[in-house]
């Protein structure tokens, strides 16, 4: 059961990475749009957000097992549970959590004869992770290498990666002409907390040896890098760790910079072509850095130790922890943000105007009450990108209601379906976005799981 425990523990040693916001994209009745594509076709005059609930989202992903598979209650051991999902998962298998909190936003035309450009500013929290299924060391720690004999166990498998962040933003955005909308957003990271282990590189493996009963090679390559969470380790430390957090999160942590890019496109009236770039930036980590290394190689002839004790066969313990010692480091490092892509195509439909227009000259005024379109989603992981594409069914239901259906293929389901709700009240508008649906009757089996929800105040675009 105690390598149960351990393995459990790796599978979910997670790194916040999942940030496809497929429903949120394009959905420019909801202000948070503008943080998914600075270019977006914006049509306010000012909007602000309501502090610490304008922007709450939430997501979970896992690929090639659920949480059910592990902890259904149907009479089957643990153990055995835990050793299907790890022979059935994958080393590209992941898991990732992702959560946002908006402290603060807001946005405002600039003054001018036109009109045609905006300014947008805030704060957000976010808590980011991602991890890879250590297939090999899963395998190693459960079965032991008995079974094993000539398999090279790949320490590459071990690719974590976790972080605690604040960002300050600030966005211009101008319609270049009646086709062409661009804007750019400028960011500063604050990182609150950070662990990084994605460079990993070894091997282990046991032979039958000609000198003794085995032979067995380890060569380790692995190196975890920490930032402001060693000093927690100290037992007479009395921290306040959320004075901390708060203290990091208003620029006191490790400092990086960043910027997002995009543009909206009408070929024609009612033919839409969207596309960003978010976050491409970087944070340097100087501050409470500490990085523990197990790098080295180990050949040992003869029996095969028990590394877990100090009493192997002729001191092997001991000279396994010289040949690869355990080392602490106090390096600065650079970490590189993820990068996201986002790019839409958008057909409009059910033209609607204004009861008491009759103008002939009506085009930069044209709205559609209905549109189908497709997204495009890819992001950077230390492996493979992450890659996801959307399908969606937009509705203006009521003159206060709007709707986005959305279908989205990816690595974590095949059957996604999502749905979001933005509504105006006079100057209130309320918003909540999920996906996954189907999923919901029973969120154990669901391999991804998200939702979005925020208040905002909204003074709309004042017609002369």
């Amino acid at each position: 059961m105690r390598k149960s425990i351990v393995i459990l523990a790796l599978l979910l040693a997670l790194n916040c990475f999942s940030q496809n916001k497929q429903i949120l994209y394009n959905f420019t009745s909801v202000p948070q749009s503008l943080l998914t594509n600075p270019g977006s076709d914006f049509k306010y005059d000012w909007y602000f957000g309501i502090p610490l609930i304008s922007g709450i989202s939430a997501n979970a992903a896992s690929s090639g097992f659920s949480a059910y598979d592990l902890f259904a209650d149907n009479g089957i051991d643990f153990d055995k549970k835990l050793k299907a999902v790890v022979f059935s998962a994958s080393r590209n298998d992941k898991l990732s959590v992702n959560q946002q909190l908006e402290i603060f936003n807001g946005g405002f035309k600039i003054a001018g004869e036109k009109g045609d450009s905006h300014i947008s500013f805030g704060m957000y929290q976010e808590l980011d992770a991602l991890s890879y299924v250590p297939k090999d060391f899963a395998i190693l720690a459960l079965d032991g290498n008995r079974d094993y004999l000539g398999k090279v166990f790949n320490l590459e498998d071990l690719n974590v990666k976790a972080e605690m962040l604040s960002v300050f933003h600030i966005g211009f955005h101008k319609n270049i002409n009646e086709k062409l909308i661009a804007g750019f957003r400028g960011k500063i990271y604050s990182s609150i907390y950070n662990a990084t282990s994605t460079s990993n590189s070894g091997y282990i493996y046991t032979i039958p040896s000609s000198l003794g009963v085995y032979e067995q090679v380890m060569y380790s390559q692995l190196q975890l890098n920490t930032s402001g969470i060693a000093k927690y380790d100290d037992k007479n430390d009395d921290s306040n760790v959320v004075k901390d957090i708060t203290k990091r999160a208003f620029l006191s942590g490790n400092l990086g910079l960043g910027f997002d890019a995009g543009f909206t496109y009408y070929p024609k009236k009612n033919i839409q072509l969207t596309a960003s770039v978010l976050d491409i930036g970087f944070i340097r980590h100087s501050k409470e850095v500490e990085s523990l290394s197990l790098k080295g190689i180990y050949n040992y002839k003869g029996v095969i130790p028990k590394f877990s004790s100090g009493e192997s066969i002729e001191n092997a313990y001991e000279e396994f922890k010289e040949a690869i010692p355990l080392d602490t480091l106090y390096n600065n490092y650079t970490t590189w943000r993820p990068i996201k892509f986002n790019g839409s195509v958008q057909f409009s439909f059910n033209e609607e105007r204004p009861e008491d227009c009759d103008c002939l000259d009506y085009n930069s005024e044209t709205t559609f009450k209905s549109a189908v379109g497709a997204q495009l989603f890819m992001m950077t992981t230390p492996r493979t990108p992450l890659v996801a594409f959307t399908t969606y069914y937009r509705r203006k239901l009521f003159k206060s209601l709007q709707l986005k259906a959305t279908y989205t293929l990816d690595s974590y389901s095949y059957k996604n379906i999502g749905l979001g709700l933005s509504s105006h009240f006079g100057p209130v508008n309320l918003y909540v976005l999920a996906d996954n649906l189907l999923e919901y009757h029973d969120a154990s089996k669901a391999n991804s799981l998200s939702f979005q929800l925020g208040l905002n105040v909204i003074i709309r675009k004042t017609k002369k």
